[in-house]
């Protein structure tokens, strides 16, 4: 018997679990939608592809799920690119369908082909950031191809993939056997682990070492080892420092938790680093913010500090330091073989009160720091108060979603997480208009959470359409902006070094400029909240989260710039030898 490609699509996706696909309509791909029209899969419809590819990003982080989105060929894939990109860079994996021109008109260039140096070759535009690329050129191949995207999307380090498939593809019929038999192949492979001899190894090690110290990174939360994680913390007393991908790895409120290192890490947090004698990583790739863009008397100083290091990508070893142990292996399976080791090694576990005492009045010293700016009444807001405020009223199962700027470097420094996986960020590719979009994802995927966007004014404006698949799909997420009228944080740092916030701060004619996001909500049919005064944010934010409904709260924020002891080597770049980071404006 013979079908439709694109109808036999549809139930291979069905099939494989999927719930949820996200994109955009074109000529291209009218065919999948038509075939999608009486599927339980829903189709999330977006006003632009670039939310379709962030969406799908927030929707695989929550659900723990391979997203799919569905794209036009030339500027739709464009397009999606950056969203697309910002997901390879985080290790997401998701499965993104295009439509590409008509196989039979192959070097003609027909209608919104991208073919000026090559014919044919849209997919070619993805290799530098997806896993694979693959080109369907026979319709009896496309079953093959399909299942093996997911399954590189899911394997080893996660990421995107892309099929590209000529429009006529999606119209010819071929012989349903050649996607039955994918049925019969597995869609779960098991994940390589560490042996007991390289555990004991590892344990005894740390057991051993003067001042051990425990680093992690978003491999993590893709491998969801973060109860195996926190098993092992408990069983050896050794802190904790993470990434910004790696926070909420393990609770914030765990005595043995430090926080995060770098740039916007704090000194104490550095410090304990520098001082470790040996550092276990796990799932991390030591970039360049999170390791004071390397530079020894910062955060990480190896050698002499010795790296044991367990990644499930071999190409992170040594990338930029030695590693004394590796090992390359999930990490949910190499942590359940540490633990048992560890618990035959240590049966009753080791102590160290004197750290977590030490840790204790470390965050009671930091909470001090940040009090005047917390209880400050001042309007706009201090934003230290914004995001006090809007932890007290979060559950703490409710997630996160940020963009850049002071919310991401804010969040990562100074709000606790509390379940790990309910803080998404754009972390490898910090792509500013992630956050709005991902929420939209994580609420689909996690629907019975309350799940809240803290933004800026600058990467809300990239995609305020967000708001129309919010009212037609229904999708009750709170978006809070955090409006300090520019692109804060690059004002803050042309400020400091060049004097000037020429092209970083929204003016009209010489004044203040903002657009009124709430009078936008409204016009998409959202509640929009206009915050006048400090105190009326907390109590608004209450109101909309019980709303069950999307809403839009647009607060003003003073651009005071995130507190920092840390390092970036872009601030020697610009003013050498000058110690300038960023300031006020």
């Amino acid at each position: 018997m013979k079908d439709l490609i694109s109808h036999q699509l549809v139930k291979y996706l069905e099939n494989r679990g999927v719930e949820h696909i996200f994109g955009l309509c074109g000529h291209t791909n009218i065919a999948v939608l038509s075939a999608l029209d009486n599927s339980p899969i829903k189709f999330i419809n977006v006003r632009h592809e670039q939310i379709a590819a962030h969406a799908a990003d927030g929707y695989a982080r929550a659900k723990k799920q391979t997203a799919v989105v569905l794209s036009h060929l030339g500027p739709g894939l464009t397009n999606a690119a950056t969203g697309v990109a910002n997901a390879a860079l985080d290790s997401i994996p998701m499965v993104v369908i295009a439509g590409d021109v008509p196989s039979h008109y192959y070097g003609k260039h027909p209608h919104q082909e991208i073919n000026l140096h090559a014919d044919a070759s849209q997919y070619e535009i993805y290799r530098p950031f997806v896993k694979r690329a693959w080109r369907v050129d026979r319709a009896d191949l496309f079953p093959e191809i399909i299942e093996k995207a997911f399954q590189l999307a899911e394997s080893g380090r996660p990421g995107p993939v892309l099929v590209s498939v000529p429009m006529d593809i999606f119209s010819k019929e071929v012989d349903v056997a050649l996607f039955e038999k994918l049925g019969h192949h597995t869609k779960t492979l098991h994940k390589p682990s560490i042996d007991d001899e390289t555990a004991t190894r590892i344990i005894e090690t740390l057991i051993n070492a003067k001042n051990p110290l425990l680093y992690v990174g978003g491999g993590i939360m893709l491998a969801n080892a973060s109860e195996e994680l926190r098993e092992f913390v408990d069983r050896l007393s050794i802190p904790v420092a993470y990434s910004l991908m790696g926070k909420g790895a393990v609770s914030d409120d765990h005595p043995f938790t430090l926080g995060m290192t770098g740039f916007w890490g704090t000194k104490f947090i550095n410090d304990k680093c520098k001082q470790a004698d040996y550092i276990f990583a796990l799932g991390t790739r030591f970039a360049e913010a999170d390791s004071s863009s390397w530079e020894s008397k910062y955060t990480f100083n190896f050698p002499p500090t010795k790296l044991i290091h367990i990644d499930i990508d071999p190409n992170e070893m040594g990338r930029n330091y030695p590693v004394e142990i590796g090992a390359v292996a999930d990490l949910k399976q190499a942590l359940t073989v540490l633990n048992r080791v560890a618990k035959k090694i240590l049966p009753n576990g080791l102590q160290n009160e004197k750290l977590k005492q030490e840790i204790a009045v470390y965050r009671e010293e930091f909470r001090n720091s940040n009090k005047q700016n917390i209880a400050s009444n001042s309007y706009p807001m201090q934003p230290e108060r914004i995001l006090a405020e809007v932890r007290e009223v979060l559950p703490k199962d409710a997630y996160i979603t940020t963009d850049v700027g002071w919310n991401k470097n804010g969040v990562g420094q100074q709000f606790p997480v509390y379940e790990s996986g309910t803080i998404l960020t754009p972390g490898g590719f910090c792509t500013m208009g992630f956050g709005a979009p991902a929420a939209l994802g994580a609420k689909l995927a996690q629907p019975d959470r309350v799940v809240v966007s803290l933004v800026g004014d600058g990467g809300f404006g990239q995609n305020p359409s967000v708001l129309a698949t919010a009212v037609e799909e229904n999708i009750p997420v709170v978006w809070v902006i955090m409006n300090n009228g520019a692109f804060g944080t690059i004002a803050g740092l042309q400020k400091a070094h060049y004097d000037t916030t020429y092209g970083t701060v929204f003016k009209k004619d010489g004044e203040a400029y903002s657009p009124d996001f709430a009078a936008i909500a409204r016009g998409y049919g959202v509640e929009g909240i206009k915050i006048e005064s400090a105190a009326e944010f907390k109590p608004a934010l209450k109101r909309a989260i019980e709303s069950n409904k999307p809403v839009v709260i647009d607060v003003g924020m003073l651009n005071n710039p995130v507190p920092t002891t840390g390092h970036w080597n872009i601030l020697d770049i610009y003013s050498p030898n000058e110690k300038k980071s960023h300031v006020s404006v």
